[in-house]
């Protein structure tokens, strides 16, 4: 390669830093370094409403975590910034007017009412969902008034509506797109922010990419970008997009599943390492076939034309295995530093001690009660089985009940203390038509496996998000097998 190999990764700051991410950082992270060129992150935060802060932080730390340091980004800079589309809107307004006024791209102001009654008869008529280009034959001299006197809109694409559109992957060679299948995709929303599509495409340009690699997902997207490329009259980048993770079933990897929040895999101790070689192995393979292979092994033989399609299975029970094989080559010392700086700290024992020292007498006390606070999964003793049923519920009502407070109450908060969790978990009675009384101590057995602990909340936060999700599934599971 005779250019400079730039590479990036763009996660959106909206949950937890997912395993995915991961997945798709490597082989840009890889492919830079093997031809000293650099890696760039990119925080993709035009989602108003989803994007948070806390969330951001997490991505930045499992990727540290990980080692996949990035040259240019938010928290370090660089000469492209800045890196968080919500500080760059200017640039895409300036670029969306660029596209208006070459007939790439039109105001369309249609109303959301009308966009409605749209798809309702495009599904009875067993049509093609997507936008009709009502607005595309608007005269730009009317349309700019409209837009000039404050008229909501927003800013589509014209797509052509003829022919195909023929695009170039790195691995799957050329694909061909019917024109007439493809929407004419919203650049700028009606809150003057962009899609993920202009302030991509537009980002990439600027900061100097040349490869993009990501997940298959965005296949679709491609001919909406090469357009966009071809209308500003940019070089496209090469175009790379890795198979997806998978299920056991195939079905994309998901958090009912599989574990998906890199946290998770930290919290449970599995190694940066081991990690890194299980995902590189979801989509590639060294020239001598070995599994079991470093970083740097991965940096001096990576060629993305030897990635594997086909639908990678993440096996956690390979992983697993993986990983104990690295555990078992580390010298005693080595291991003591990571479940020290990792799992068990001195700032982790001292969130523990205020709040079991009061109720032990003896240092010796300390590791019994305070055994639930290092455990991984727990077991449920017939007695705390009984205790997980929610007051007036059967087991399988319990279980439900659960799912419900964890998928729609605590995987999405991300400030993740006593301070924040009560006052969610309340509201959750609330939805149920619970007293708090009646889902407290069920949610007690299930975090800790005992009816008697220190404050509910302020042991949730000590413990921490990925391990109360953790041993609450484990509750469902449980309660699911119970009669």
């Amino acid at each position: 390669m005779t250019e400079t190999v730039r590479t990036r990764i763009a996660p959106s700051p909206t949950g937890d830093p997912h395993v995915g991410t991961a997945y798709v950082a490597l082989f840009n992270y890889a492919l830079a370094r093997r031809h000293g060129g650099q890696f760039i992150l990119r925080i993709e935060d035009t989602d108003r409403q989803r994007s948070n802060a806390a969330s951001e932080r997490m991505i930045f730390e499992a990727l540290r975590w990980l080692g996949l340091e990035w040259d240019e980004g938010p928290d370090v800079g660089g000469p492209y910034g800045p890196y968080r589309q919500s500080e760059r809107s200017a640039i895409y307004r300036e670029h969306a007017e660029r596209l208006i006024t070459s007939g790439a791209a039109y105001p369309c102001f249609c109303s959301a009412d009308r966009l409605k009654a749209l798809r309702a008869e495009q599904r009875a008529k067993k049509l093609p969902i997507g936008y009709d280009g009502h607005c595309r034959s608007i005269p730009p001299d009317e349309a700019r008034r409209r837009v000039e006197a404050g008229e909501p809109h927003v800013i589509r694409l014209a797509m052509p509506r003829e022919g195909e559109s023929v695009v170039h992957d790195l691995l799957r060679g050329e694909i061909r797109f019917a024109n007439a299948q493809i929407d004419d995709q919203i650049l700028i929303k009606s809150d003057g922010f962009p899609t993920y599509h202009l302030a991509n495409v537009v980002d990439d340009h600027l900061m100097g990419i040349t490869h993009v690699i990501r997940a298959e997902e965005w296949i679709s997207s491609l001919p909406k970008h090469v357009r966009l490329y071809e209308a500003f009259g940019w070089k496209p980048p090469v175009f790379c997009h890795l198979p997806l993770l998978r299920n056991t079933d195939k079905s994309k990897i998901s958090k009912r599943k599989n574990p998906v929040s890199l946290n998770y895999y930290r919290r449970a101790g599995y190694l940066p390492e081991a990690l890194l070689n299980y995902l590189a192995l979801m989509g590639w393979t060294m020239p001598d076939e070995r599994e079991e292979f470093s970083l740097g092994e991965l940096i001096e033989n990576i060629d993305l034309t030897d990635i594997r399609l086909g639908g990678p299975v993440f096996d956690l029970t390979k992983l697993t295995w993986l990983n104990g094989r690295y555990l078992r080559r580390m010298p005693p010392e080595e291991i003591l530093d990571r479940l020290r700086r990792d799992l068990y700290s001195d700032e982790y024992f001292l969130k523990i001690l205020p709040l079991v020292r009061e109720r032990i007498d003896t240092l010796e006390q300390f590791a019994e009660y305070s055994q639930f606070f290092f455990a991984g999964t727990l077991e449920y003793d017939e007695g705390a089985r009984n205790k997980l049923v929610v007051k007036g519920r059967t087991p399988p009502q319990a279980a439900k009940i659960f799912r419900i407070l964890l998928e729609e109450s605590l995987d999405p908060l991300m400030e993740w203390d006593a301070a924040h969790l009560e006052p969610v978990v309340r509201t959750a009675c609330e939805k149920a038509g619970l007293t708090p009384k009646e889902l407290f101590m069920p949610l007690r057995v299930a975090v800790t496996g005992r009816p008697a602990t220190p404050p509910l909340f302020d042991t949730m936060e000590v413990l921490g998000k990925e391990t109360c999700r953790r041993r609450i599934r484990r509750a469902i599971e449980v309660l699911r097998s119970m009669k």
